[in-house]
């Protein structure tokens, strides 16, 4: 924060106004209003990705309410992300770092309502999500895992458009405060994702 240009006024000012916005959640209005415009409603690709937690302590409400895990990694968040066919995020979401992919993307296919399509990995092979989409009319472009008994039957070539939502992740993380969590609160940390998505 001190950082930031003199004309921003002091460093506790910044950071008090940051605070407030992300409570109010004004930064996850700013990204709904820019991907409203622009978002391509054809294809839709979601994934998620393992974000380092360094030297925090959970905030208000403890380590489950900001997000925070325990996986592999140590502690972790984990950054959900609903995004176009160009890549643009429309949707992000946190969940714990040990959270499985299928807790993110129930929260994220209501968003999903429109599309004609849903790519996404094997981490999201499940028929509760193919039959949501389904209702939805949304074909899920998603293979089976290896040790499904009947073979599923999915569009390959499109789903080598995966790397759209790889992508929006690799420049997601260009940003120092977005490729290492340093907040405390997942409100600021999730404001700092939606702020380096827009």
């Amino acid at each position: 924060w001190v950082d930031c240009p003199v004309e921003y006024g002091p460093a506790t000012t910044v950071y008090n106004r940051w605070n407030r916005w992300s409570r109010r959640g004004i930064w996850a209005r700013i990204l709904a209003a820019l991907t409203e415009q622009g978002w391509i409603a054809e294809t839709a690709q979601i994934d998620s990705s393992y974000i380092k937690a360094i030297a925090v302590q959970a905030g208000e409400g403890g380590a489950k309410a900001n997000a925070i895990g325990i996986s592999r990694g140590g502690r972790t968040t984990k950054v959900h992300a609903l995004v176009d066919v160009l890549g643009r995020p429309l949707r992000l979401i946190l969940t714990p770092g040990n959270a499985s992919d299928m807790t993110g993307a129930d929260l994220l296919i209501t968003h999903t309502m429109g599309m004609k399509r849903l790519i996404a990995d094997r981490g999201y092979d499940a028929n509760r999500l193919r039959t949501t989409l389904r209702s939805q009319n949304t074909i899920p472009v998603i293979p089976g895992r290896k040790n499904r008994k009947r073979i599923i039957r999915y569009d390959e070539k499109r789903y080598k458009d995966r790397w759209r939502v790889e992508a929006t992740f690799c420049r997601l993380k260009d940003f120092r405060r977005v490729a290492t969590r340093y907040d405390k609160l997942a409100r600021n940390y999730l404001s700092a994702v939606m702020l380096a998505a827009a």
